[in-house]
């Protein structure tokens, strides 16, 4: 078994980490033509959520921490309304968006309590 990384104990990685999962497992949902715009879209945009809070995590000052997570913050605002334009053009129901809106909050809700601390 591979060594837990600092950032894999944090619960706001651990969660925005499964949103990841959950955001690759919607794209498979939309259509081809979407492959090279809004799957690569919102692929980045997920990924870059837990990407930012593992690299904020190991910086050294509350500063740096506090910009990776702040950074985090605006990647998981730009996949919120990526998920909203995807269900506004009927790829996916409402179900699938709501239950994607309610995990956004939470990690929302995490990343902005760490992000206050680090102040």
């Amino acid at each position: 078994m591979a060594h837990e990384r600092p950032y894999e104990k944090l619960v706001v990685w651990k969660e925005a980490h499964l949103l990841c999962l959950q955001i690759y497992e919607l794209t498979k949902k939309l259509p081809a033509d979407e492959r090279f715009r809004l799957v690569s879209q919102l692929c980045r945009a997920a990924y870059s959520v837990p990407m930012n809070i593992a690299e904020g995590n190991m910086k050294h000052s509350k500063r740096e921490k506090y910009h990776f997570m702040e950074t985090a913050i605006g990647s998981l605002e730009e996949l919120h309304y990526q998920c909203r334009l995807v269900h506004d053009l009927h790829y996916i129901s409402f179900e699938d968006f709501s239950s994607i809106d309610q995990h956004i909050h939470r990690v929302s809700f995490l990343l902005t309590r760490l992000s206050s601390s680090l102040l």
